[in-house]
C-alpha cells in the first residue's frame, strides 16, 4: 500500500471539469424523479480481483458536488482486493448520490485499472534490478492521476512533462547533426554543456553502433529503442556501468520478464496508461429514506 501523494490542488480542477461534463445544467433525470429530501447510501463493490488506486479522487466526485454526501474509503491505495469487496461506502442526498455517480466510478474504475495492469507488469520482472516506469502517453488532463495509479500498482515515473528533462530522441539527433559538421557526441556535449548539474540528461539509440559516441557525451541514461533481446544484452555490456539503461520499445506482459533479464536497468511501458482496460467496479445504491408524499 501506498499513502496517496495526490493533493485537493491537483484533484479538484480535474474533477470539476468531468462534474460539469455529465451536468452541465444538473441531473434532469433525478431532479424529475428523485425527491429532493430523499437519501441513499451506496457500497463501491469490487466485480473482480485487482489493485485499487483513486480512493481521494473517487470521493471528491461526491463530496465537491455536495458537501452533505459521506464517503468512507474502507481500501487504501494500492492494496490489493479480491472479486466481491466492498471498497467505499457513500451516504447522503439521493440526488447527489446518483448525479456523482458514473463520473466518480469513471475515475476509480480507470486508475485502479492503471494500477492493477502496472502490478502484473511489476510480477513479472520480479527478482530482477528492473524498474517498470511509465510514459508520456497518458490520457490529456489525466497525467498526474495515472502516474499515481501507476506507483499504486509498484511501478515508478518517467519525467512528468518535456519540462523536466533532457531527452534526446532519434528525431532530436537528426536535427541536431543535419548539416554533418557536428556528430552526435558533440551535439550532446553541447546540451550538456549548457545544461544545470542537477538536469538529467537521456539519449536514445535504435542501433549498437551508436552506443558509444552517446555514452562519450556522459548522458545520465541511455534508451534501447526497440533492440531484440539479444541487442539488449550486448548494449548493457557495452554501458557497462557508465548510465542507466532503458529498454522501450513494444514492451507486453509476455516480453517484459524477458527483457527484464537482459540486465537493463529500467523498462518503460506506455501500455500502462495508453491500453489499459478499466477495472470492473460497480455502484450498488439503496434509497435509505424516501419521503411521503
Amino acid at each position: 500500500m501506498i499513502t496517496s501523494t495526490l493533493t485537493p490542488l491537483q484533484i479538484t480542477p480535474v474533477v470539476t471539469m468531468a462534474l460539469n461534463e455529465d451536468a452541465p445544467w444538473g441531473d434532469l433525470t433525478s431532479q424529475t424523479l428523485i425527491p429532493a429530501d430523499a437519501t441513499a447510501e451506496a457500497s463501491l463493490v469490487a466485480r473482480e480481483a485487482g489493485v485499487f488506486s483513486g480512493g481521494a479522487v473517487f470521493a471528491a466526485a461526491f463530496e465537491l458536488l455536495d458537501s452533505a454526501v459521506v464517503v468512507e474509503l474502507l481500501v487504501a491505495d494500492g492494496a490489493a482486493f479480491e472479486k466481491g469487496a466492498t471498497l467505499a461506502t457513500v451516504a447522503g442526498p439521493a440526488r447527489s448520490v446518483l448525479q456523482s455517480e458514473r463520473v466518480a466510478l469513471n475515475f476509480v474504475q480507470r486508475l485502479s485499472g492503471v494500477a492493477t495492469l502496472t502490478a502484473a507488469y511489476v510480477a513479472e520482472v520480479e527478482g530482477t534490478n528492473a524498474r517498470i516506469v511509465d510514459t508520456r502517453k497518458t490520457t490529456p488532463g489525466l497525467r498526474v492521476l495515472e502516474r499515481h495509479a501507476v506507483r499504486c500498482g509498484g511501478g515508478h515515473n518517467h519525467r512528468f512533462s518535456l519540462s523536466d528533462a533532457v531527452m534526446a530522441k532519434d528525431n532530436h539527433l537528426a536535427v541536431l547533426t543535419y548539416d554533418g559538421r557536428r556528430s552526435v557526441t558533440d551535439a550532446l556535449l553541447e546540451v550538456r554543456a549548457a545544461l544545470s548539474h542537477t538536469t538529467h540528461l537521456e539519449a536514445e539509440v535504435d542501433r549498437l553502433d551508436q552506443i558509444e559516441p552517446v555514452l562519450a557525451a556522459e548522458v545520465d541514461t541511455i534508451m534501447l529503442d526497440n533492440f531484440t533481446l539479444d541487442q539488449l544484452r550486448t548494449g548493457v555490456a557495452q554501458v557497462a556501468g557508465r548510465a542507466i539503461v532503458e529498454a522501450s520499445g513494444s514492451v507486453t506482459l509476455s516480453t517484459v520478464g524477458a527483457i527484464a533479464q537482459t540486465g537493463v536497468d529500467v523498462i518503460s511501458v506506455g501500455a500502462l496508461t495508453h491500453s489499459v482496460r478499466s477495472l470492473d467496479l460497480g455502484l450498488d445504491v439503496t434509497l435509505t429514506a424516501q419521503p411521503e408524499n
